[in-house]
């Protein structure tokens, strides 16, 4: 006798090239991003490299925000990408522009990580290992996600108003996208209090070692 999938499996099927084509976008986005860093003239990097170092001095003062008042800044940024990704797969014409708010997150990423490996060599990549990649271990996972489950509906609306044997009740999958979006946007809370309280401390850490 064949075991029944369960919900999750099932879903997971049915909708891998949604997720699959979500991964690979966010990845287009880092190769992107670190590629535009080797593609920069010597005046540009000298001029971010100038920058960098200003910032790295700034980080070892007294710093102008609070832990609490970073924490508030990241949760509600990265709430608010949220919730315009939320916005958008309630529309059929939205897609597009969750793909490139996904691709821009991926592009961020890559040139941050790859800028600061390519000016620092082994600092750069430890300073991107404590500052960049502890939050987004949480981050990139949770917008692959959110941007998937996005598309997903709005793939549904899609298919109930142009295939006329397949309508479906629209009030329990909007009952799950709500609910899922807001399993998310705590899981985005949880990462902006890692960004806050050990990104900023570890990144403080790393940067004093460097200078020091």
């Amino acid at each position: 006798m064949e075991l029944k999938a369960n919900p999750i499996q099932h879903h997971m099927r049915q909708y891998a090239t949604f997720y699959l084509f979500t991964t690979i976008l966010f990845l287009m986005g880092i190769i992107f991003g670190a590629v535009l860093v080797n593609s920069m003239g010597f005046i540009q990097k000298q001029d971010l490299s100038f920058y960098l170092e200003q910032f790295f001095q700034d980080v070892l003062k007294e710093p102008v925000f609070s832990t609490h008042t970073l924490f508030q800044m990241s949760a509600m940024y990265n709430l608010k990408t949220l919730l315009l990704i939320f916005i958008l797969g309630l529309s059929i014409i939205g897609m597009p522009v969750i793909w490139f708010i996904l691709f821009v997150k991926g592009l961020v990423v890559g040139f941050t990580v790859g800028f600061l490996v390519n000016q620092m060599g082994w600092h750069g990549f430890l300073l991107a290992s404590g500052s960049v990649a502890l939050q987004n271990v949480l981050l990139i996972p949770v917008f692959i996600l959110a941007a998937s489950l996005a598309m997903i509906f709005s793939y549904t609306l899609m298919q109930n108003l142009f295939a006329k044997r397949l309508k479906q009740p629209l009030l329990p999958p909007f009952m799950r996208y709500v609910t899922l979006f807001a399993l998310i946007g705590g899981v985005v809370v949880i990462a902006a209090g890692i960004e806050a309280y050990l990104s900023s401390q570890a990144m403080k850490s790393i940067v004093s070692l460097i200078i020091n």
